[in-house]
């Protein structure tokens, strides 16, 4: 008896002693590196991506936003075609129980999960594509396909070149800019693909938005 205590005693403290090490490499030591060594490689990537403007954060370059100016009188948001706007952003965040469509919603990031040939969806795309063509004055045909649907996330950040220079000329108009000015502001803006081959070429729209944005104030905007 005697000695099947010592050993419950003996198997016990080595457990509580593996606990404690463990603990203290993989719970304090181990990240207290790894934060180390990512504060001093990549700053910029470990505290967010932050984007800031005159010295203040406007928010991450790996989220998407809105850019509105109100809403409508069934409270749905309006367009502020000042900036370049972003893809839809209707995923779960657009079927909240209160009726609020908050696109971009870091809460309720997720796709809608509707299919191809789901009535909804459909109907969506088509609103969507007459929109950006009345508003930006172009063919239906022309319309990119990212201006019509949204990514998996909800919370996409980049556009593709395309939907941007579509934009430029309605832009450069509720600025009061010269149209080839704010063009050559998108090409500046447009990030090839990873590495040369992954992915396609994109255009991240709060970036390109700050860089609108200076360019607004250096007119007298």
């Amino acid at each position: 008896m005697n000695n099947s205590v010592r050993n419950t005693a003996r198997l016990m403290g080595a457990g509580l002693r593996a606990l404690l090490v463990l603990t203290v490499v993989c719970g304090v030591l181990y990240p207290l590196a790894v934060t180390g060594v990512a504060q001093a490689a990549f700053p910029g990537r470990a505290n967010g991506s932050e984007v800031s403007s005159h010295g203040k954060v406007v928010g991450s370059s790996l989220i998407g936003q809105r850019y509105d100016k109100g809403k409508d009188k069934q409270g749905n948001p309006v367009p502020d075609l000042k900036y370049f706007q972003p893809r839809p952003s209707a995923g779960l965040g657009s079927n909240r129980a209160n009726g609020v469509n908050p696109r971009y919603d870091l809460q309720v990031s997720g796709a809608s999960n509707l299919g191809a040939t789901n009535t909804d969806l459909v109907k969506a795309v088509k609103e969507r594509k007459q929109w950006v063509a009345e508003t930006y004055g172009v063919p239906a045909s022309k319309v990119p396909a990212d201006a019509v649907t949204s990514s998996g996330s909800g919370l996409d950040p980049d556009i593709s070149p395309a939907y941007a220079r579509l934009q430029a000329d309605r832009v450069a108009k509720e600025n009061h800019l010269p149209a080839d000015r704010v063009r050559r502001l998108v090409e500046d803006h447009t990030d090839g693909r990873t590495l040369g081959f992954m992915g396609e070429p994109r255009v991240n729209v709060l970036e390109l938005n700050v860089a609108l944005r200076d360019l607004t104030r250096g007119q007298g905007g």
